[in-house]
């Protein structure tokens, strides 16, 4: 699951902290305790102390060097509030908060952990946290930043060990079997065609926020038994899969698919705690044009609910062999692919370092076509979900179109269909 080509780039978190002031005895610099902190944890997680090297055949493996991490610190003449009651994306001088890191920051040879911390005028401060793909997913590297909030508490160790593991826990089968609905698990083979042929530089991103209202708005627009039973990500997927084909104009009868990243711990095999490596499932749906966006939402509801429940056992192993027969490629995608990525539900609200507790934060920035679900909280104290689009710039003047009539007040009489 780790081993492959197109791992070979830096994820990254930010994390905006506010000072406890209950706390006894208080901590005067937490970057110095951060610091301390984080030595301490690459202890326990020393292969991230090492550097990825590039074995004979291609393979990759970590040299446990002990060469340890990048640590930057910073300070900033700004206030938490600066940042917005509360900090939500896209964030202010992003590039004055993370390191100088990248997708494109080569990863062999180099550091697998880059962190900054920022001290802010008011006492708070900001953590950037990059770490390489291929040595973890998202839900380990914030299981990287809990130990470290555990340690700068003052634990004796963090509260859950690592588990490296990797070589036996996913073992791909001889021969591999591949089912033909894994993704990208196609029957001419993958397909690497560029879905958004635009320049970069033509490329806009925006945040899409759904409070309460929102939501409520659009299972409106659903069936009684289908609003009662999906779950937000499922419905705003199902949703912004519709919009998105809408503002794309794909032409009539073309298939296009919805892909989801799917956490695998808790499913098959047994993942033990504390393994924080790649463990992410890719089921994908599929559906025609005039099928998706000429039918009620409550139909592309229904597909992105049975793919997820098509994630079993055999999918995790099938997703095994396909990785493995494709661990070469640098891109495993298909034509006209939306990709969505559900990061509500890592945790990152729940880091307290005792004297410092995390009020905000995600995804630093965004320049890749991937959504992004982020659960944030408004200046009302309401829990609502911000996702990240990444279009060209016509394209996103007809997806915010598209998005506002559906959550209008008279929009149920509006739109039996957007075709």
């Amino acid at each position: 699951m780790d081993d492959c080509t197109y791992l070979r780039h830096y994820i990254g978190a930010i994390l905006f902290f506010r000072p406890v002031v209950r706390r006894e005895p208080a901590v005067t610099d937490p970057a110095e305790a951060i610091r301390a902190a984080l030595a301490e944890a690459l202890v326990h997680y020393y292969p991230l102390a090492g550097r990825l090297r590039e074995m004979p055949g291609g393979r990759l493996a970590v040299e446990c060097t002990a060469q340890g991490a990048v640590f930057v610190e910073a300070d900033a003449d700004v206030r938490l509030e600066d940042f917005g009651q509360p900090a939500l994306p896209p964030y202010p001088c992003i590039e004055e908060l993370v390191c100088d890191v990248d997708d494109y920051t080569p990863v062999l040879g180099n550091p697998l952990i880059y962190m900054q911390l920022t001290r802010l005028r008011c006492g708070g401060f900001v953590l950037s946290v990059h770490t390489c793909h291929n040595v973890a997913d998202g839900f380990g590297l914030l299981q990287f930043v809990k130990a470290i909030a555990d340690l700068a508490r003052g634990e004796a160790r963090p509260a859950v060990l690592p588990v490296w593991n990797r070589e036996s826990m996913f073992k791909a089968r001889t021969p591999g079997r591949v089912r033909q609905d894994i993704f990208p698990g196609r029957a001419s083979g993958i397909v690497t065609a560029d879905t958004l042929p635009t320049p970069p530089a033509d490329m806009v991103t925006q945040y899409f926020r759904f409070g309460p209202k929102e939501i409520a708005a659009l299972q409106s627009h659903l069936p009684e038994h289908l609003a009662r039973s999906c779950t937000v990500f499922e419905l705003l997927s199902a949703f912004l899969w519709r919009c998105r084909t809408i503002a794309l104009g794909y032409e009539h009868g073309l298939p296009v698919r919805l892909v989801f990243r799917m956490n695998a711990r808790g499913k098959y095999p047994p993942i033990p705690r504390g393994y924080y490596g790649n463990c992410v499932l890719r089921p994908m749906v599929e559906a025609g044009v005039d099928d998706l966006c000429g039918r009620p939402l409550g139909h592309a509801l229904e597909l992105v609910q049975r793919a997820k429940l098509s994630t079993t056992e055999e999918h995790v192993r099938s997703t095994v062999d396909m990785i493995t027969a494709l661990r070469a490629h640098r891109h495993l995608d298909v034509d006209r692919a939306f990709h969505v990525v559900d990061t509500t539900r890592l945790g990152d609200e729940k880091i307290d370092m005792g004297w410092a507790t995390a009020v905000g934060g995600g995804v630093p920035y965004i320049t890749d076509p991937m959504s992004y679900h982020m659960a944030l909280k408004n200046g009302d104290g309401e829990v609502i979900t911000a996702v990240s689009m990444f279009l060209p710039k016509p394209a996103m003047e007809r997806l915010e179109k598209e998005i506002s009539m559906w959550i209008r007040s008279d929009a149920k009489k509006l739109i039996p269909s957007s075709m």
